[in-house]
């Protein structure tokens, strides 16, 4: 059985695998991907990737202050370039991590939400999966289908591979 700092690192750890499961998916989109939406009036890919960027923020800004950053002026704002939005993804994905960690260790709740700071990770975790379903289905409907083949090496494979942390693969 695993003890508590292996529990922790293994929480941290699904959070790194996580955000390189997000960095993989941007990466693997064509540029042009970037604009499609599943329907009129719904936010772009580029958009997606940028409101998860900013709800990370928010939170860290809202709940533990120490480790808030500059947030982008607009909650769904689209990076046009795929290098520097998966830039942004690293560093707010660090800000949560820093967070959560920190907390954990200092026995300090969140300042406003959360019972426990580990459910800041399974909150941005479930939000992040939720917006890549999202993210897949746009790219379906504008002609970019992602098959199970190519998704596979870099979404599931990142999740249920034993040999390594996700902070190996960055």
């Amino acid at each position: 059985m695993s003890n508590a700092p292996d529990v922790m690192e293994a929480l941290l750890d699904s959070w790194d695998r996580n955000n390189q499961i997000l960095i993989n998916l941007l990466r693997a989109i064509p540029k042009s991907g970037l604009e499609a939406r599943p329907m009129a009036g719904s936010p772009s890919v580029g958009e997606l990737f940028g409101h998860i960027h900013y709800v990370r923020l928010i939170f860290v800004s809202e709940d533990a202050p120490e480790f808030a950053t500059e947030l982008p002026k607009e909650e769904w704002e689209a990076e046009p370039d795929p290098d520097r939005m998966a830039q942004l993804l690293q560093d707010s994905a660090k800000a949560v991590r820093d967070a959560v960690k920190s907390r954990v260790e200092a026995g300090h709740d969140m300042n406003l939400h959360y019972d426990h700071p580990i459910l800041l990770l399974q909150h941005m975790i479930w939000h992040e999966g939720y917006h890549q379903g999202q993210i897949k289905l746009a790219l379906k409907l504008a002609g970019h289908p992602m098959t199970d083949k190519e998704a596979g090496p870099i979404t599931w494979r990142i999740w249920m591979d034993k040999t390594r942390k996700a902070s190996e693969t960055r």
